[in-house]
């Protein structure tokens, strides 16, 4: 495992250097007085990280659903197009 990139914030003079340090699966980890502060990310890994997020996301929302279903049963179309007035 690679060992995480950090660097003080005042790096960011020279900051050229720093972007080309940043790749997918490398990041780079910038602080503030001591404590972390912002991460540089590859924005191909961003995309790939919110896509996994929204997958969880629906996969919750899913089992909810599933849930739902098993607990309080469902209802008929004709009585659902009732119940939202719809006919």
């Amino acid at each position: 495992m690679e060992m995480p990139n950090i660097k003080p914030i005042s790096e960011l003079r020279n900051y050229t250097a720093v972007v080309s340090e940043v790749g997918y699966g490398s990041r780079v980890y910038l602080t503030k007085n001591g404590h972390g502060n912002i991460t540089m990310i590859d924005m191909g890994e961003l995309d790939d990280i919110e896509k996994e997020l929204a997958l969880y996301k629906f996969k919750y929302e899913m089992a909810i659903a599933e849930k739902s279903i098993r607990e309080e049963g469902t209802i008929s179309a004709d009585d659902l197009e009732a119940e939202l007035g719809v006919v």
